[in-house]
């Protein structure tokens, strides 16, 4: 019944906002209104939206005092390319660590919006294939 449809950053600068985005991310603008701007990515449904704001504003949450955690993440079929392709233009990422075979670094926009990126772990019950299982399975 639900899916998601869009996800929605707050950006200082519309306009800088946009070309990074369309640099390192590789989205493609669906369109443009006042204060906010719709992109797709090339191989999947969900949609982003880049949306004007005065001043920063947090897109994480606290686990802990020592821990936060971004609302989303991206995944990847390649994480090492995906690092390099960053690291390359310049982005600020944090190195790439390992969990029980998941491998996931974070990597910062221009307002310091955090977005970790993940591999998908073959036997995860929460890896692509499998939730499309699951998904079969319920219908």
């Amino acid at each position: 019944m639900f899916r998601v449809g869009g996800i929605f950053i707050p950006v200082t600068d519309l306009d800088k906002s946009i070309e990074w985005y369309e640099d390192n991310l590789g989205v493609t603008k669906i369109d443009s209104w006042d204060g906010g701007v719709g992109f797709y990515f090339p191989n999947d449904d969900t949609q982003l939206a880049l949306i004007q704001v005065d001043e920063s504003q947090p897109s994480e949450f606290t686990v802990s005092p020592n821990s936060k955690n971004g609302y989303f993440n991206f995944l990847v079929d390649d994480i090492e390319e995906a690092y390099q392709k960053l690291n390359a233009s310049g982005v600020v990422t944090s190195e790439i660590e390992e969990f029980g075979g998941m491998k996931v670094f974070d990597f910062f926009d221009l307002d310091g919006n955090p977005f970790s990126v993940v591999n998908e772990v073959k036997d995860s019950p929460y890896h692509r294939e499998e939730v499309r299982k699951a998904q079969s399975k319920a219908f």
